[in-house]
């Protein structure tokens, strides 16, 4: 399913020099960001607007919700349910069918690296819609590096494809029961997954196997 095994180291080359001083600044401001996740708590209730609505409804649909979720939280207008993966496809599936909830749209589905949170390095986020109601909400699924596993959500939201292998690709996250995890932006053979923090910033050579660039008088003109 994946070009990687799971609990590899990410492939890619050692830093050195500019590139290892701009990783040491970048994993300064990890470090405080992960000490924000573990350490922030629920929002208290209530949330306001249709977020209770739609917390309460999840709840009589799913009576396990309490052990399936680690937080939610409230900010910036958004309700995030952080998730725990093993529970996920039973939420996933009651957020798109409970007649009170109906979010029969996955928008997005995008992976975080946080290096400095121990345990919880690999996150993704997935962007609700119920077409329904008019509402969204998100959730937020975390994974270790030593063991990159989230459940696919393909066969509840079929959008969920080609974004999971996007995340694959880039994140290094395994889809477990995804039906053709390979990559799509990168080479079938790239090493490591360019969008990790601990991936070098530049420097990489690039190569188009089987394609030519033709000189710029040639090429087609856009004016």
């Amino acid at each position: 399913m994946s070009d990687q095994p799971a609990g590899q180291p990410s492939g890619a080359p050692e830093l050195s020099g500019p590139q290892a001083e701009v990783a040491e600044t970048t994993s300064q401001a990890d470090a405080e960001t992960a000490a924000a996740l573990v350490g922030r708590p629920s929002t208290p209730r209530p949330y306001g607007g249709y977020f209770d609505h739609v917390a309460d409804a999840l709840a009589r649909a799913f009576p396990e919700l309490s052990k399936a979720v680690e937080r939610t939280v409230v900010d910036r207008g958004e309700l995030t349910l952080h998730v725990r993966r093993e529970q996920l496809g039973g939420i996933a599936q009651q957020l798109r069918d409970a007649e009170e909830l109906r979010f029969e749209l996955l928008s997005s589905l995008s992976g975080v690296h946080y290096p400095m949170d121990a345990g919880r390095e690999l996150h993704v986020v997935y962007e609700l819609t119920s077409m329904t109601h008019n509402r969204r909400v998100r959730l937020e699924v975390a994974a270790p590096d030593a063991d990159p596993h989230i459940p696919s959500v393909v066969r509840v939201w079929p959008t969920a494809d080609f974004q999971e292998r996007e995340t694959w690709d880039l994140f290094g996250v395994v889809f477990d029961g995804h039906p053709a995890l390979t990559r799509i932006m990168m080479p079938d053979d790239w090493p490591g997954h360019p969008q990790r923090k601990d991936y070098p910033l530049g420097g990489i050579p690039v190569e188009y196997k089987g394609a030519s660039v033709p000189p710029p008088e040639e090429r087609r003109q856009y004016a």
